[in-house]
């Protein structure tokens, strides 16, 4: 059986070490000596200067609508994950969709202007797939009408725009660091920026709002991650390169054996490096890609249409039509991709796609 993903563990000793750590300190959570080293380290590898561990992806959104007081309407992409969306509803605030790029399939700076009104505070835009936005396109647009910009980058570890991480853009950027994510912690995220006196806000917001153990700086949640997690972040991130780097050779790997099948791949942007965290297939329609994704489950191989169906058609948010990103969710599926992942199984997946076209 192949599945979509598996997620990647450290060699056990690695762990139980950390683990026989935290046993003898019997310190397990509130900011414990890991979370600060895992944080520590992060920076480093990523080349930042503020980060903070938080409990999840979801999480770290939660926060940042919350520490840039975003109200009212935000703008956002029909195309990501149903966090993006339910963070944006949690925090009482009113998603505004805005389409796709057909090419990128990032949410589409052209359009973003026009959905603007007197009620928008902020943009929330996904890097998809990992692959970075028109970052320069939404800031700009976001200066000139005085809107702050989140870019959940939940897809990105490793990706970077003109040689710097990802995670440096935006008036905050979020990071996903759950299992089947390229550099996980079991489950966890982070918050990005460059504004210290932002980051010192959302540290409070993180921990209930505590600056002292009798004083509350103002209204917090429990957003905090455990020593457990930040111990199982720190075997992984000796390998954050290595694991990127095995993707990106599988991802070589299927452009040669599918080069006969008629799909399309989404365009990664000029500077742009993506940490080849997804591989995505575009059908020229929903019917062959039916086809396809029968012909390998027949056979124990279980793709998924990710992302499928477009956030702007739930039932709980104000729908709109949403032309081209409700066409390419139709259309999209994402093959098995993942660090062990052999060259065998890319070919076997590779025979049964070219199988399911030619019959």
């Amino acid at each position: 059986m192949i599945q979509i993903t598996r997620p990647f563990l450290p060699p056990q000793e690695d762990y139980l070490r950390y683990v026989k750590g935290i046993w003898q300190r019997n310190w397990l959570t509130n900011n414990g000596p890991l979370v600060n080293e895992l944080e520590l380290r992060l920076k480093e590898h990523l080349g930042l200067k503020h980060l903070l561990f938080v409990s999840s992806g979801t999480t770290a959104l939660q926060i940042a609508i919350k520490a840039l007081s975003l109200k009212g309407e935000i703008i956002t992409t029909p195309l990501s994950y149903i966090a993006t969306t339910s963070s944006i509803l949690w925090e009482e605030c009113t998603p505004v969709f805005v389409d796709i790029d057909p090419e990128t399939l990032n949410i589409d700076p052209r359009k973003i202007e026009a959905a603007i009104t007197k009620d928008t505070s902020g943009i929330v835009a996904t890097h998809v797939y990992g692959n970075p936005c028109d970052i320069e396109a939404i800031e700009n647009l976001a200066n000139r009408h005085r809107l702050k910009v989140i870019f959940d980058a939940a897809h990105c570890f490793g990706s970077t725009y003109k040689g710097k991480s990802i995670y440096l853009y935006g008036d905050i950027s979020t990071a996903s660091f759950h299992a089947t994510k390229i550099f996980h912690t079991v489950e966890g995220g982070a918050v990005i920026t460059k504004d210290p006196d932002l980051l010192k806000e959302m540290a409070f917001k993180r921990n209930f709002g505590h600056c002292g153990p009798e004083e509350f700086w103002g209204i917090g949640i429990n957003g905090k991650n455990s020593e457990l997690h930040a111990a199982m972040g720190l075997c992984n991130l000796r390998f954050a390169r290595e694991l990127v780097e095995r993707r990106k050779e599988l991802t070589s790997h299927y452009d040669r054996r599918l080069k006969n099948l008629q799909v399309t791949r989404p365009r990664i942007r000029d500077q742009a490096e993506t940490n080849f965290s997804y591989y995505p297939v575009i059908y020229p329609s929903e019917k062959l890609l039916l086809k396809a994704k029968e012909t390998l489950e027949r056979n124990r191989v279980y793709p998924r249409r990710y992302f499928y169906p477009v956030l702007s058609t739930l039932k709980f948010v104000k729908q709109k039509k949403m032309p081209v990103a409700e066409e390419i969710s139709r259309r999209i599926l994402c093959l098995p991709h993942y660090h062990d992942l052999t060259f065998e199984d890319v070919d076997f997946i590779a025979r049964l796609l070219l199988r399911a076209q030619n019959y």
